[in-house]
């Protein structure tokens, strides 16, 4: 099932990197943008979750939460978010559901190289007040970031 602008957005409940469980359904009356990455610490994740740290502010005046996931621990998450000062929630989808819910997962990542099985894709979506998603993109490498601007601008 592909996720397009205008569906409801499959509701979740994850724990953060502090073990505490998160939910969508929790955000609602706020916007959100969902972020999934493949690995916490590599060096593309970190670029794009410190560049959302760093403009938090904006996205706060937007009126927008920011939810990263991954398929790491949330222990492991806990150790990545405290040494780069993430001051928003990452969330661990271990069992994978919640990637996939979003068609988020990677059967194989990086075939030939890293043939883990079952890693979050990166993936940028926006979420309405409503609950509905107003903006969705699946990059296509896992090298690739998302359009910041497009984000910026559903948000708008």
């Amino acid at each position: 099932m592909s996720i397009k602008i205008g569906d409801k957005a499959p509701d979740f409940r994850l724990k953060d990197q502090n073990a505490n469980d998160v939910s969508l359904s929790e955000f609602k009356g706020k916007n959100v943008v969902l972020l999934f990455f493949p690995l916490a610490g590599s060096s593309v994740c970190t670029a794009e979750m410190c560049r959302m740290r760093d403009e938090m502010h904006d996205y706060e005046k937007l009126n927008a939460q920011i939810l990263g996931i991954s398929v790491d621990s949330h222990f492991a998450l806990k150790i990545w978010a405290e040494k780069n000062n993430y001051d928003f929630p990452l969330l661990s989808d271990f069992n994978k559901e919640v990637s996939a819910k979003y068609d988020s997962l990677y059967e194989i990542f990086a075939p030939g190289k890293l043939d883990y099985k079952g890693v979050s894709k990166r993936s940028a979506f926006v979420i309405g007040k409503d609950g509905k998603i107003k903006y969705a993109e699946v990059c296509s490498t896992p090298g690739e970031q998302p359009n910041y601007d497009s984000i910026e601008k559903a948000l708008e």
